[in-house]
């Protein structure tokens, strides 16, 4: 029996490894905001599946640019599975990426999900940052039409475009849901604010610095 612990070690180790979205056990579950529904899987109610329909998976807001008319100059078109019910348990989301001539997607975060980049139109300077383990490094590239990138789960990343035209990519995530945590908008806009002495600290500047970044109106591109 002293294989036993061994075992179970294991067994954890890649149950921990392999973490991700539940893997469905069903074809498909479109989501549904039916309580009356028998079936809750991954946070939704599931439709009938002899009820769904080719509608239920497909999505046509891709066709359409993002509205890029704002001060960060991008505007990210989310396909989750809030705007696309039919990836309900399927473990995959996508978005849409436009940006105006140096438009900045900011510094953001998706916890539950890895991304994908490729790069349709433009040239784009984007990167990522490692955790505090790997003593917070920076991999970053210049990314042209055709060029793909990936930012791992949970690591601050960002876009920019650094060229003098629109840019167009598409993001394709490892989660129905991998979340969205934008940095700035997180620390200096939440509702109630952090405490000032509290971020002052953090940062290492004075309070009238705090307070002036979070009387600031801080957008948000989804």
């Amino acid at each position: 029996m002293k294989f036993f612990p061994t075992f179970v070690l294991l067994a954890l180790a890649s149950s921990c490894a392999f973490a991700s979205d539940p893997s469905p056990l069903q074809d498909f579950c479109v989501a549904v905001n039916d309580p009356n529904s028998a079936v809750f899987v991954n946070g939704k109610f599931c439709k009938d599946p002899k009820l769904a329909m080719a509608d239920d998976f497909f999505f046509t807001k891709f066709r359409y640019p993002g509205n890029t008319s704002n001060q960060l100059g991008s505007k990210v078109t989310t396909a989750f599975v809030d705007q696309f019910p039919g990836l309900n348990t399927l473990g995959i989301a996508m978005a849409r990426l436009d940006f105006a001539p140096y438009g900045l997607n900011p510094p953001h975060i998706h916890p539950r999900g890895t991304e994908m980049l490729a790069v349709m139109e433009g040239t784009l300077h984007v990167g990522f940052v490692t955790s505090n383990q790997l003593n917070n490094t920076l991999f970053t590239k210049v990314l042209t039409k055709g060029d793909v990138f990936v930012f791992p789960q949970g690591l601050i990343h960002f876009q920019l475009n650094i060229g003098q035209t629109n840019a167009l990519a598409f993001a394709f995530l490892s989660s129905q849901n991998p979340g969205l945590i934008t940095i700035a908008n997180s620390v200096f806009a939440s509702k109630p604010p952090i405490n000032v002495d509290v971020l002052a600290k953090a940062f290492q500047v004075d309070n009238k610095l705090i307070n002036y970044l979070q009387e600031q109106n801080w957008f948000d591109n989804h």
